[in-house]
């Protein structure tokens, strides 16, 4: 008799799939509230939280943001936003 709870599930999950990284963090102006979003290196959105979250703090510090996300680039990651918002927004290329 074995100790083994039984036979490992095959083909059941895939263990080499991992979530993509973020490698932006954008600080943007959304309808008077100051957001925080996170987009990949392809710029599709990962996350989107409060920026006035400590967070937002510790994966910025030491970084100099860009300023503004008015190219072409950032049009479909933001197209919500108007282009006054996409002029004042700051973005912070992170750390990965």
């Amino acid at each position: 008799m074995s100790d083994s709870l039984g036979d490992e599930a095959k083909g059941r999950y895939a263990p080499h799939v991992y979530k993509k990284v973020a490698r932006y963090l954008v600080v943007i102006d959304a309808a008077g509230q100051v957001v925080a979003r996170l987009f990949d290196d392809e710029r599709r959105p990962l996350a989107e939280f409060d920026a006035s979250s400590e967070e937002v703090a510790l994966m910025t510090r030491g970084l100099d943001p860009a300023k503004g996300t008015t190219g072409p680039e950032w049009n479909g990651a933001l197209d919500g936003h108007n282009a006054d918002e996409r002029r004042a927004a700051e973005v912070y290329t992170l750390d990965v």
